[in-house]
């Protein structure tokens, strides 16, 4: 059924004349009564020729049929190729003409054709020819008309489906602007307060507060340096969710510069410290040569795993990173022994940490394993090398974690959100 569909396509109108012309051919040479004469020889020729030859231009194709029929019926008796011809001709028009009244102008003019053969008849004849022209005209008419009809049905069913789904995209981009927007007003009104109200108690404190132990005041500057950082990323956050086009341009929401990639990792590795985890790196110098999206992607899954082994391996852990470029993919690890403390239990809602690391590795072209590794967890990488020689969009590079986010090193990360 689908290869008959084919032939009937409109590109296919070579293929459907080289068949009409081969069935000609064998009714001339089997199915003819008598050997063709020379006449009825040279006119189906002329008939096969002018069929290949304009089988691109229909309605050249019957006013030539039609003129060739009218000389066949006034030449020869057997005319029944020049008549198929003419007839298969009103065919290719129907079907691929691009107004109505050329179509039914083409059919009168076959129809008065056919007509002359039965001039000068006795009136039984004449209506036998009349009767005729069902054959002659109607079928393929009615032919050509059913396969045009089908067409301009299934093209319209197609548009239809285009309209619905450019439909169900503006629903569907209609529908995430509002929870964009939702989300926003939350991260305003209710975190981003929050994290505002602790960052200036802990200000407050610290004036207050004269005569503190230094390393109190360490851990005092440290919380208040860490919550204004937070504060700054929910404020970028919430700008990205409100008018995602407006701030593309930010890079601290989207990359950062390869140079500063080293120094970055850097100081989330002190940060760890200054918990009380006990950080190995081992990072290669070719780090600070990655384009901005991965030298991102790597900064927030060391931030996020170290933060991890704080919480759920506890302060007294021994975390082990790497990261090292091999043949320009990036091939990132970290692992914990998980001897430290009780870990911490997760709080409700949490347990995002995982989800999110795969889904920023996945958007490279990567895959993110994480497992236990003896008494600790280990959770490891390899960022492929850009094929296009150039450096992923930055578009394509998932917003960062908010500071709640979960890493993934730890057994405990691994709970259902």
């Amino acid at each position: 059924m689908g290869r008959l569909r084919r032939l009937f396509d409109a590109r296919e109108s070579l293929a459907r004349m080289v068949l009409l012309v081969l069935s000609g051919l064998g009714y001339l040479a089997f199915g003819a009564v008598g050997a063709p004469t020379t006449a009825q020889a040279i006119l189906a020729a002329l008939a096969f020729a002018v069929g290949l030859g304009f089988h691109r231009r229909p309605l050249v194709n019957l006013v030539a049929q039609a003129a060739l029929l009218a000389v066949a019926i006034c030449l020869v008796d057997d005319f029944l190729v020049n008549q198929v011809g003419a007839s298969w001709a009103l065919f290719e028009l129907t079907m691929r003409a691009r107004r109505s009244r050329t179509i039914w102008l083409a059919a009168g003019l076959l129809a008065a054709v056919d007509l002359t053969d039965s001039i000068g008849d006795p009136l039984p004849l004449f209506l036998s020819g009349v009767f005729g022209l069902l054959l002659e005209v109607g079928i393929p008419l009615l032919l050509g008309l059913v396969i045009r009809t089908t067409r301009e049905l299934g093209q319209q069913a197609r548009q239809r489906v285009a309209e619905e789904q450019r439909r169900r995209e503006s629903e569907s981009r209609a529908a995430r602007a509002d929870e964009r927007s939702a989300i926003a007003r939350e991260l305003h009104d209710v975190v981003a307060h929050h994290v505002a109200s602790m960052v200036l108690r802990v200000g407050v404190a610290r004036h207050v507060l004269t005569d503190l132990d230094p390393r109190v005041g360490a851990v005092f500057d440290d919380v208040h340096g860490t919550g204004a950082a937070a504060l700054a990323d929910l404020r970028r956050l919430v700008a990205v969710l409100r008018d995602p086009d407006g701030v593309r341009g930010d890079a601290a929401l989207t990359a950062i510069e390869p140079a500063a990639l080293p120094a970055a990792l850097g100081a989330a590795i002190d940060r760890a410290r200054q918990a009380g985890v006990t950080v190995e790196a081992d990072i290669d110098p070719a780090v600070g040569s990655l384009d901005a999206v991965r030298g991102l992607a790597v900064l927030r899954l060391t931030q996020e795993s170290l933060t991890n082994v704080a919480k759920h391996a506890g302060t007294s852990a021994v975390a082990r990173l790497s990261v090292g470029v091999v043949d320009g993919a990036v091939r990132w690890e970290v692992v914990d022994d998980g001897h430290g403390w009780v870990p911490v239990t997760v709080p409700a809602g949490g347990g995002h940490g995982l989800t999110g690391m795969r889904e920023r590795v996945e958007v490279l072209g990567g895959q993110l394993t994480a497992g236990p590794t003896g008494a600790g967890w280990r959770v490891a990488t390899v960022l492929p090398a850009p094929t296009s020689g150039s450096p992923p969009s930055p578009r394509g590079t998932p917003s960062p974690p908010s500071p709640d986010d979960e890493a993934a090193v730890g057994p405990r990360a691994a709970e259902p959100a």
